[in-house]
């Protein structure tokens, strides 16, 4: 039974995307393959989950729409102006859900949907 699951993110721009997570979210740099020269992997630790970054230059950008990357943050209304200068895209304001969240829509620099989440 498995009990880990570790979403990785292809991209024809390894960099950027590691320049957006580790920046707006602070995620940390876990693991990095290789250590020397241009990089192939990297995991970035989120809280308690773990997030990967796979370079590939073949792979398009743009809104693939089948995935829905769902990420905690400790105030939604605080991570929203940095989206922009970090490459992103703010789809819309955060909305407070009847479901108990403070939820905001974005889109990563490669056009990753992202809704950033918080507890209210």
């Amino acid at each position: 039974m498995p009990n880990t699951v570790r979403p990785i993110i292809v991209t024809p721009d390894i960099d950027r995307l590691h320049t957006f997570y580790t920046s707006l979210l602070g995620a940390e740099e876990v693991f990095r393959y290789p250590q020397e020269g241009p990089v192939f992997y990297f995991g970035l630790r989120l809280g308690d989950s773990e997030l990967g970054l796979s370079s590939d230059s073949s792979v398009p950008t743009g809104s693939p729409g089948r995935m829905l990357l769902s990420i905690e943050v400790p105030a939604v209304d605080d991570a929203l102006p940095k989206v922009e200068s970090l490459g992103g895209h703010v789809q819309g304001p955060a909305n407070d859900m009847p479901w108990g969240q403070r939820v905001a829509h974005i889109a990563d620099p490669d056009g990753n949907v992202v809704n950033l989440t918080e507890s209210i």
